[in-house]
């Protein structure tokens, strides 16, 4: 019968487990699969321009409802 992560965990030490915990870390990151510098330049200018986007409509919302309160309210 094996036994899981967690239980040799409880046995190791503070130190043990702090190791354990960086290479199963580094062993994840490994695995990732990274943006080429065009794909991350790309990514980045798409991020933006809807950022820039969804500022705009907010702050044309913002400014009618603005509007309308004073209207209503004078």
């Amino acid at each position: 019968m094996t036994e899981s992560v967690e239980q040799v965990a409880e046995k190791l030490g503070l130190f043990a487990r702090v190791g354990l915990f960086y290479r199963q870390v580094v062993s994840e990151l490994r695995k990732v699969v990274w943006p080429t510098r065009n794909q991350l330049t790309t990514y980045t200018a798409v991020v933006l321009v809807f950022v820039t986007f969804i500022i705009a409509v907010v702050s044309v919302i913002d400014f009618l409802l603005t509007r309308v309160v004073f209207w209503v309210f004078g």
